[in-house]
């Protein structure tokens, strides 16, 4: 099969095309055709090895090589060997630790959950690392809270958006003037535009603060959340040595001890991805969640595809077709 492969350490330039051989699935696996993935930032921190820091830590990059060897966390695809639980031909999309970017992947079937039958698989590509992020970050959102997004029109800000709304609560967005309308018609009542606006100084609080954006300190944010309400982490700014793992550190050691809860949403460590999945889908299949897609390209310019959303401007997802 064909693969994105990850030797070294480096720029999209240094993932390099193969022909590698067929996984064949283990026990509890069943072997999917890839048909869709998509790029987050988890996928190019571990391509570039930064932060540095996340190259000493149980579980992180590799420390003198990349551990992944094929990237891609995000799936859609079609099955393709017998499981358990899924048949051939069952459409179905996941949250991996990596390995989406090839044709085929095997896969554990507790990972997997069915594609929301609405979707085409370049929809449910957008949806693993940036929906279940949002979905987690929201978890105890009550109906009539006021939420803020800052960072609302990137992929895990405009599933935030629409879930907050779809959840019942009001929804101001940070994000830049030209997204303005985009975070509007997902839900957002009020949007602060980020070059012209400091939102940590506007006068309004809120009982949830969701921060993907990481633009401002922790201690400025707690400014706009309400006595018992909470501040919740995704990502933050990117480092060469230390940030955003800087930022996500700082929320943690800090989080417990504070009037105003902090804390991360972590995608990663979920325990039950398919169970969020599977809410997602629901979701979806009400209408509440509709994936925002900024680009697709085809897999053969998957390179391009991550040095764009690198470079941070896109709206939504970027996601690739097989």
């Amino acid at each position: 099969m064909k693969a994105l492969v990850q030797h070294v350490y480096g720029a999209p330039d240094s993932l390099t095309f193969e022909d590698v051989p067929d996984p064949v699935p283990a026990a509890g696996e069943v072997l999917v055709r890839v048909r869709a993935t998509s790029v987050n930032p988890y996928d190019w921190h571990f391509m570039r090895g930064e932060p540095y820091v996340a190259r000493l830590l149980q579980g992180g990059f590799g420390l003198r090589r990349p551990r992944a060897g094929i990237l891609g966390c995000d799936l859609a695809g079609r099955v393709k060997t017998a499981g358990v639980r899924f048949r051939p031909g069952d459409d179905v999309y996941a949250l991996l630790p990596n390995g989406a970017y090839a044709e085929y992947v095997c896969v554990r079937e507790d990972l997997l959950a069915p594609m929301p039958p609405s979707l085409t698989h370049a929809q449910a590509a957008a949806m693993p690392m940036a929906a279940v992020t949002a979905l987690l970050a929201l978890r105890g959102l009550e109906a009539g809270q006021r939420v803020l997004v800052n960072g609302a029109s990137g992929g895990v800000g405009t599933f935030a958006v629409q879930l907050a709304k779809a959840l019942g609560a009001q929804v101001d967005a940070v994000c830049g003037a030209a997204n303005a309308d985009l975070a509007r018609s997902l839900g957002a009542e009020h949007v602060v535009d980020y070059r012209s606006e400091d939102f940590t100084r506007i006068g309004r609080r809120y009982d949830v603060v969701l921060d993907i954006a990481g633009s401002r300190s922790l201690a400025a944010c707690r400014r706009v959340v309400e006595r018992r309400g909470r501040f919740v982490a995704v990502g933050g700014p990117a480092g060469r040595w230390l940030q955003p793992a800087g930022h996500a550190f700082g929320v943690l050691a800090t989080g417990p001890f504070a009037r105003r809860r902090a804390v991360l949403a972590d995608a990663v460590g979920c325990r039950d991805k398919k169970a969020v999945l599977g809410e997602l889908a629901a979701l979806t299949e009400r209408g509440a969640l509709t994936p925002v897609i900024d680009r697709s390209y085809p897999f053969d310019d998957l390179r391009t595809a991550i040095a764009y959303q690198e470079a941070g401007h896109a709206k939504g997802k970027v996601v690739v077709t097989l």
